[in-house]
């Protein structure tokens, strides 16, 4: 039945897995099928043209698994490709910035909100728009932090190079009087905790993922998609690089043992 067919996620690597975990959370019945393009990551620096393409591409493959929703869980493919791939196919589509958004006005009193994110999603403004559109007087600070992701794909969440490379990156906007920042890359709450100590333990620090998966669940509830029954799904995972660290990262974000499948995907240079 239409209802059983699985939630697509897809990310320009692991970042996404912080949304898949959340949505596994909150909708434990749902089967998700998740796409990491890890040999193209990351999708920051590349042109805004390329990264639609690299979306719809893989929007292609993933529709072979006849998906009844489809998450862009990557804020820089959000940012470019989201109003695109709504046109191109008949089931909802959720990215994560606007999520994100309304989780930090949720939470900021003082009403300045701190963005952190891929270049590609700083020099786009979504945040910023999506942020005035909802609350016209907020106060926004931006910040490109291009060195994070491959962190993250390497898998140093927390070491010395991670923390100065942190430090020495967002350091600087302690002297701002914002009271939330937003992770607005997927790959970043990996680095949650590190964040945290550079910025300080009075900055709330905003993550899409808890949003999203409540946006994914009220739209799937609200159409009568949600699963049912007692079957417990059987997640898969692919991904276009090296397999061994996606699927370490992978297991150890997730606390479970994954089915991964490696697809061969064509790298071009960042552009």
């Amino acid at each position: 039945m239409f209802v059983q067919q699985p939630i697509a996620i897809l990310d320009s690597g692991v970042g996404g897995l912080t949304v898949a975990r959340e949505v596994m959370r909150q909708l434990p019945r749902e089967k998700i099928v998740y796409f990491g393009d890890t040999a193209r990551a990351p999708y920051g620096p590349r042109d805004p043209k390329v990264v639609t393409r690299f979306t719809r591409e893989i929007v292609d493959y993933l529709i072979q698994y006849r998906p009844k929703m489809i998450v862009i869980a990557c804020n820089t493919a959000t940012a470019f490709a989201l109003e695109e791939i709504r046109a191109i196919v008949d089931i909802p589509v959720v990215g994560v910035i606007k999520p994100g958004a309304r989780a930090a006005l949720g939470r900021t009193i003082t009403g300045c909100i701190g963005v952190i994110g891929t270049e590609g999603t700083i020099n786009s403004g979504a945040y910023e728009h999506a942020l005035l559109e909802i609350s016209p007087n907020v106060h926004v600070i931006s910040e490109a932090c291009p060195l994070f992701v491959p962190l993250v794909e390497k898998g140093n969440f927390r070491s010395l190079q991670t923390y100065e490379t942190i430090r020495s990156s967002i350091g600087h906007l302690r002297k701002f009087p914002m009271d939330s920042l937003i992770l607005g890359c997927t790959h970043y709450p990996f680095l949650a905790d590190v964040i945290q100590e550079v910025v300080g333990p009075d900055i709330n620090l905003i993550s899409s993922a808890d949003e999203t998966a409540r946006e994914v669940s009220n739209i799937l509830q609200d159409q009568g998609m949600l699963a049912r029954g007692e079957v417990i799904p059987v997640h898969q995972f692919f991904c276009s690089g090296e397999p061994q660290m996606f699927k370490s990262i992978a297991q150890q974000w997730l606390g479970e043992q994954i089915e991964l499948t490696p697809v061969v995907w064509q790298v071009p240079q960042i552009g």
